[in-house]
């Protein structure tokens, strides 16, 4: 998944696309240099990774980091949005869980 409307070898610009690879909960995943982790995630068909209180899978919602929907931690970095950060190849992406411990 990029944002690129053209295939690779049509960019007038010649852009190439660089692949990376992340860990999310012990699992590797591939994406390309310059999108973000939610991108990552979202082209590996994650639609969720953060579940709230109440059970409920969470996501991206807004995209824009408004809504705090798409928390997960990286490099034990708890509580960042993944919408606003880029992949970096080696992140180790864990999700996150709201659930109240009984």
């Amino acid at each position: 998944m990029t944002g690129r409307l053209l295939p690779t070898g049509q960019d007038p610009f010649g852009r190439k696309e660089t692949p990376i690879r992340v860990t999310v909960d012990g699992e590797p995943v591939t994406g390309i240099a310059g999108q973000t982790v939610a991108g990552v995630l979202l082209a590996a068909g994650r639609l969720a990774w953060r579940t709230t209180r109440s059970g409920a899978p969470r996501g991206v919602f807004c995209g824009i980091g408004a809504c705090f929907d798409c928390l997960l931690t990286v490099n034990d970095v708890p509580d960042v949005r993944a919408c606003r950060r880029r992949a970096v190849d080696g992140d180790e992406i864990r999700t996150q869980s709201r659930q109240e411990q009984t």
